[in-house]
Order: structure tokens, then C-alpha cells, then sequence
């Protein structure tokens, strides 16, 4: 059995999912690992501002904030 794979930006307020996936390389793939958005984390949207961009999101017990273009490049496995 496969797993969905969907980008972080697709799913909405209040759900989770297992980061599974990061479509980035260099400065930004170092930073997202930095923050901890790193393959087998659980993370859940919390906020989206009211134009759709920037993400407020939980990871690690912290939240932080993630345009929506660097969202799209983060694939999850939601949880039910």
C-alpha cells in the first residue's frame, strides 16, 4: 500500500500529516532542516493568513511561519 503524497500548502487549518518529502535544495533546504521540517516529523497547520500566504504551522512543539511557495515544496502523508 502507497502512501498520498501531498504538498504541505494543499492541506487545511487543523490538519496534520508526517513529512514524508522536501522538493528543495541549498539554502532553503538547509534552513527547513534547520526549523526542523525534517523527513518523519509530525506537522499541522495552525494558521493561514487571510490572503492564503504566509502558513503559520506546528512542528516540534513550536510554531513557525512558511510562505506558501516554500510550503508547496514540502510533501506530507496526512493523518486521518
Amino acid at each position: 500500500m502507497t502512501t498520498a503524497r501531498v504538498p504541505l500548502s494543499e492541506i487545511t487549518v487543523g490538519q496534520s500529516g508526517v513529512i514524508v518529502a522536501l522538493g528543495v535544495t541549498g539554502p532553503l533546504r538547509r534552513r527547513l532542516l534547520a526549523l526542523g521540517i525534517i523527513t518523519g516529523e509530525i506537522v499541522t497547520i495552525t494558521r493561514v493568513a487571510p490572503l492564503g500566504d504566509p502558513l503559520e504551522l506546528e512542528v516540534k512543539g513550536y510554531r513557525l511561519s512558511l510562505r506558501k511557495a516554500e510550503a508547496s515544496q514540502i510533501f506530507i502523508a496526512p493523518q486521518p
